[in-house]
């Protein structure tokens, strides 16, 4: 079982433009952040954003502060979601 379970956090409706460190450095105003991935689509030609992101915190505190002070909060001109994030799922084709 993964032990950074309960400090991964799904962040969803983010700006296309918005850079890793822009993410990082929004979330440590919560608290320190271990790792910040934006998800790009591959298969695009310019790999654009898919519009979401997984932030690692350094603790299970810190993840659930991030959720209570940063969930719907405006970001780059959007509300963002935060969220625990889920463990992945094979997909079913």
């Amino acid at each position: 079982m993964d032990n950074n379970t309960n400090t991964k956090l799904y962040v969803g409706n983010l700006s296309y433009d918005m850079t890793e460190q822009e993410l990082k450095e929004y979330f440590e105003s919560v608290g320190k952040v271990n790792h910040a991935k934006i998800i790009f689509d591959e298969s695009t030609s310019n790999k654009r954003s898919k519009g979401f992101g997984f932030i690692e915190m350094s603790s299970e505190e810190n993840a659930k502060k991030a959720i209570e002070k940063l969930n719907g909060t405006e970001f780059m001109g959007r509300n963002i979601v935060v969220s625990a994030a889920r463990p992945r799922t094979k997909k079913d084709f």
